[in-house]
């Protein structure tokens, strides 16, 4: 988890900076759905490299919003799973879905 001294002492800001990009939004959306393979996530999110795929998930999960489980097995399986922290973004990420659908919404209609 980050540094308590390293938070912006804003909360809204604090939020932003664990969620601050639309990669990190979809992966939370995709794990509120319950676990997912790295390969599932990277189906389900669209769009995203390997390697930024990675490299997100490590940031989410080193600041304690979800975890992963590798598996001793051949070929490797790694599975992630949102920890309690991660899924009480739910109402943020639910928030987040309404107001884009009311402005899809309100934009198409205008």
């Amino acid at each position: 988890m980050p540094d308590l001294k390293e938070l912006p002492a804003c909360p809204v800001e604090t939020t932003l900076t664990l969620i601050s990009n639309r990669w990190k939004v979809l992966i939370l959306r995709d794990l509120m759905e319950g676990t997912k393979r790295f390969g599932e996530l990277k189906r389900s999110v669209g769009g995203i490299s390997q390697k930024v795929l990675t490299s997100q998930l490590r940031a989410m999960e080193e600041n304690g919003l979800l975890t992963r489980k590798a598996y001793a097995e051949v070929p490797p399986r790694v599975e992630y799973t949102l920890t309690e922290t991660g899924r009480s973004l739910k109402p943020v990420l639910n928030a987040m879905g309404e107001w884009g659908a009311a402005y899809q919404k309100k934009t198409a209609g205008g």
